[in-house]
């Protein structure tokens, strides 16, 4: 038995141990335990006692459970978490009792695991449920793994049955995109390479399971890495405009200089704000919900994230994700729902489904187009309009998600990677445009103050006529009412492209667009648009080029299109232009773009909008 090193914690640790029930990982934990000294005074002689009085031979794993009842009175998260002290390092250990359990705890967040022991029986070599174990790993995020092979003792030690082990379960888990730090042979039930090295393995000259313990890197803590502020909301106070919400990584000092994702807009930091804070406070750190204001009146909303300049966060419409599903209903394609990532609430659907795990027999199941209650899902999400995200390897408030249904939260997931679509080098151009972007003196709350209106894009899809007398009817209405709107015909922005530039037109025409509706929108004007010139470029291209002034999409035609199920509103084709024409007037004021009545009026009404 190894003597308990002394000293106090000073980080702490989660482990879960998954394999399968009886691969042995409560006699590995109950041994563990045992060796360490970590047992209650007298348990492990109580539960001898206990066998000898039943006439049944004494497990180790027996202890583990035992361990498990005494810490049970004192914790109230789940009865599969135990905790011990070795050296300067605290753990918790997370056990996997069951599949469904196992999933509850790592969507709950109660028991994030930052490292995994997956343990393999050596009698029985690698099974399917090892294959399976290994994927859900994968599929939560967990990169760190040792993986324990168990009962060499029933193997006479062999060193070749080890090495082959190793080989085909490591070349498994390496097209999961899983490097194991290290195989570690093992017998629980007689503590070889447990604790203490064992004699009976010469040929092993690795770490035993207590030191791989130790050899886990404890994750960097927030305030080490890059700042990541997402906006909860906005206030007003006398002159300043307070940016607050909770800083969830890093650190912000006044004078910094924050970019917003995924606007792309940057203002210097003027000052620290909070609640019984000194005004001398000059440095806000991860953990602290805070409020700062800035240099000058950019308009930042809710849901945006602020970093600093170099180690910004992606910005995408198209993210590929593990799902973990709890929904009464099926996760389906086609199927519009609602992503919430840390203050960010944007509709999304599911593009394309990769593979998919029952959690609760870990059976993998074929080719689908939907996700059924307590399945995990390897799937690609695309969203409406740009989000602002990290990859759950980097950052974890930016990394995790959860998906609404309707009005209920009904499944929970990680990003594993951003996916280049064809919105991605319309979103890259825009934020190296929005970046470099030099502003007048005027802000864009004193434009909406003496326009009495935000900016704003009204864009209209579907049948081209139609959409174009109501583009008119638009303009015409609000300029009337004394509105700053200008007509951007689509149209126009086909002049001068070469004819041998016919098939980049979409992209050169969406580049365009983007980079004339942005100084329009930049002054304060409603711009109402039309897509009959763009043909290829779809609406949610259009929302990503001028985000984050907002968009209203109004289609004209047939229902069951994309447009159509994109639109804000739907109209008929046929429809009286006029009555139409009201109702977008009526969505703009409910969305808080028309704002308050302007002093004056710029022009006459005129209702003779034909054209």
């Amino acid at each position: 038995m190894v003597a308990p090193a002394a000293g106090e914690a000073t980080d702490q640790l989660s482990i879960v141990t998954v394999g399968h029930v009886d691969h042995g990982k409560s006699t590995l934990l109950g041994r563990l335990y045992a060796d360490t000294g970590s047992l209650p005074d007298g348990k492990l002689e109580k539960v001898q006692a206990v066998c000898r009085q039943q006439g049944k031979e004494f497990e180790y794993a027996f202890l583990f459970d035992a361990f498990l009842e005494e810490q049970e009175q004192g914790i109230t998260i789940d009865t599969a978490r135990t905790f011990f002290r070795w050296g300067h390092r605290e753990y918790i250990i997370i056990d996997a009792p069951g599949h469904k359990e196992f999933l509850k705890n790592m969507i709950s967040g109660a028991a994030r695991a930052e490292a995994a022991l997956l343990v393999i029986d050596a009698h029985e070599g690698v099974q399917e449920q090892s294959r399976r174990h290994g994927h859900l790993l994968s599929l939560l995020g967990v990169h760190q793994v040792s993986v324990i092979v168990n009962k060499m003792d029933l193997m006479g030690y062999d060193q070749a049955t080890f090495a082959d082990i190793e080989s085909e379960y490591r070349d498994f888990l390496g097209t999961l995109g899983v490097s194991p730090e290290r195989f570690i042979p093992v017998s629980a039930k007689l503590g070889d390479n447990v604790a203490d090295v064992s004699g009976n393995m010469p040929w092993y000259s690795g770490p035993t399971v207590l030191d791989q313990l130790g050899l886990f890197a404890k994750p960097p803590t927030t305030e080490a890495q890059p700042l990541r502020f997402p906006i909860q909301d906005v206030y007003k106070f006398d002159e300043r405009r307070i940016l607050s919400g909770r800083i969830e990584a890093g650190r912000v000092a006044i004078g910094d200089r924050l970019v917003f994702s995924p606007s792309h807009k940057s203002a210097f930091v003027k000052s620290i704000e909070g609640f019984n804070v000194s005004p001398a406070t000059t440095v806000a750190r991860a953990g602290r919900s805070v409020g700062v204001t800035l240099d000058e009146q950019i308009f930042v909303e809710r849901g945006e994230v602020a970093s600093v300049e170099m180690t910004t966060p992606l910005v995408a419409t198209s993210l590929r994700c593990n799902v973990f599903w709890m929904g009464t209903r099926p996760l389906e394609m086609g199927r519009r729902y609602l992503l919430r990532l840390a203050t960010r609430e944007v509709a999304c659907e599911v593009a394309e489904i990769h593979g998919i795990i029952d959690a609760s027999d870990l059976e993998a199941r074929g080719k689908q187009r939907q996700v059924a209650k307590n399945e995990v899902a390897e799937l690609t999400l695309q969203t409406r309009y740009p989000i602002a995200c990290d990859r759950y390897r980097d950052f974890q408030a930016t990394g995790r998600f959860v998906i609404v249904d309707e009005y209920d939260v009904a499944g929970g997931g990680i990003i594993t990677e951003v996916v280049r679509d064809e919105h991605t080098t319309l979103l890259e151009q825009a934020r190296e445009r929005d970046l470099g972007w030099l502003t007048g003196d005027v802000t864009p709350d004193e434009r909406a103050i003496n326009y009495g209106h935000r900016p704003a894009l009204v864009l209209l899809t579907g049948d081209a006529n139609a959409a174009s007398l109501l583009a008119r009817r638009i303009e015409r209405g609000l300029v009337s009412d004394g509105r700053h709107t200008y007509l951007l015909e689509s149209e126009n922005l086909r002049r001068g492209v070469e004819a041998d530039l016919v098939a980049s037109a979409g992209e050169e025409i969406a580049r365009r667009f983007g980079e004339v509706a942005r100084l329009l929108l930049d002054t304060g004007l409603i711009v109402v648009s039309t897509t009959s010139a763009f043909r290829t470029l779809d609406t949610e291209a259009i929302m990503a080029l001028v985000h984050p002034s907002p968009v209203v999409a109004v289609h004209l035609g047939r229902e069951n299109t994309r447009d159509a199920r994109d639109a804000d509103l739907v109209f008929a084709a046929d429809g009286d232009v006029e009555e139409l024409g009201t109702q977008v007037e009526r969505a703009l004021r409910e969305r808080g773009i028309l704002t308050h009545e302007p002093t004056g009026r710029s022009m006459t009404p005129y209702t003779n909008y034909a054209i």
